[in-house]
């Protein structure tokens, strides 16, 4: 029997995943929340951009949409700015006893980390309770680009000397805010807000003790490194141009040390164009996220994420689509779960029933 859903966010993510659950014959859409008062009332079709209604009315109505009795919310609301709001709807349904599965408050893929907040914490855990339901976060980077990637990997070795984990894209057609985040397009004295260290672990770093705690062991320290490229000649974007003398490229790392070494790392290199800080990692091919793992036998491997279907869509947006379906293809999963947090680790292999049809 098919699951059904409601889906909470029309935003980028939203609007492309919920033309895949319409047509998917292990889910039925049976609700669409929304935060936009104009999308009210607006069949999610129109929404997605769909030449037939989908039979579907967006709705800001939480307790509309509690009451149908969905098997799963699948949350793809803002990012972990907005916590306050997430974490009031969330916990809505899971103390409903709906299960939750989100991309959107990225510190909640590892729960267990130091710098979550109690006051991000504790409220899950008592719906959950409450409502004998599951929570479950994920994302693409952090997500499973940097935990299901290499952890899987690391299964194939009998000895891990490190494991990288890597981000290696351009951004010259990404949207999202990265002259505030990152610095990219500001003059180089401009210090983003990810460069502060414990920004950077809180934002991106919650994987690095996923893994450790995966292999066993418990780092002494995490670590970051951040560097930036400053490009000699303006550089166009989809956003506007970026000037001579600006910052166009950022790489940094985050380091979990055991035994006074780096043993497990993410690495981010987001450039402006293809030739930007050349001597930087690239990948063999271009917009890929990588694993490199030095040990016995040492492995690499290279993810690209692509649409072949003649859309035009980029490499940025098949990233965003498979964010998604991460989400909502684990919602049988975390169904069969018993109530409380779930992570990469509590899942079994999710080999995507009912893709091939």
């Amino acid at each position: 029997m098919a699951k059904r859903i409601v889906v909470w966010g029309t935003g980028f993510v939203g609007k492309m995943v919920i033309p895949e659950v319409l047509k998917h014959p292990e889910f039925e859409l049976v609700g669409v929340g929304v935060s936009n008062p104009a999308k009210v009332g607006v069949d999610v079709g129109e929404i997605c951009g769909l030449s037939e209604p989908a039979g579907v009315l967006a709705t800001d109505d939480v307790e509309a949409l509690i009451a149908l009795k969905p098997d799963a919310l699948v949350h793809y609301g803002p990012t972990a700015a907005h916590a306050d709001a997430n974490i009031d709807l969330i916990t809505r349904f899971l103390a409903a006893g709906i299960d939750v599965c989100s991309t959107a408050m990225t510190p909640w893929v590892w729960p267990a980390m130091h710098l979550n907040p109690p006051n991000w914490i504790d409220p899950i855990v008592k719906a959950c309770d409450e409502g004998r339901s599951s929570c479950f976060t994920t994302g693409i980077d952090p997500g499973f680009a940097n935990d299901l990637f290499p952890m899987t990997l690391m299964g194939l070795c009998s000895e891990v000397r490190r494991v990288r984990a890597s981000e290696l894209l351009d951004y010259t057609n990404y949207e999202g805010d990265y002259e505030f985040e990152m610095g990219i397009g500001r003059e180089p004295e401009y210090k983003p807000l990810l460069e502060n260290s414990d920004v950077l672990v809180f934002a991106w770093g919650a994987t690095v003790p996923m893994i450790a705690a995966a292999a066993g062991i418990e780092l002494d320290e995490i670590t970051t490194t951040w560097d930036k490229w400053v490009t000699p000649t303006e550089r166009t974007t989809v956003k506007g141009v970026i000037p001579a003398g600006h910052v166009a490229a950022v790489r940094f790392t985050i380091n979990g040390v055991y035994r006074g070494q780096t043993r497990i790392q993410l690495e981010h290199v987001n450039r402006i164009g293809r030739d930007a800080a050349p001597d930087w990692p690239s990948g063999d091919q271009d917009d890929v996220y990588r694993v490199d793992i030095d040990g016995t036998p040492s492995i690499f491997q290279e993810t690209a994420f692509r649409f072949t279907d003649g859309s035009g869509r980029d490499a940025a947006a098949a990233g965003c689509l498979s964010t998604g379906l991460r989400a909502l293809n684990a919602v049988p999963a975390v169904n069969d779960l018993p109530p409380g947090w779930v992570t990469p680790l509590d899942l079994p292999l999710i080999p995507g029933r009912g893709t091939i049809r």
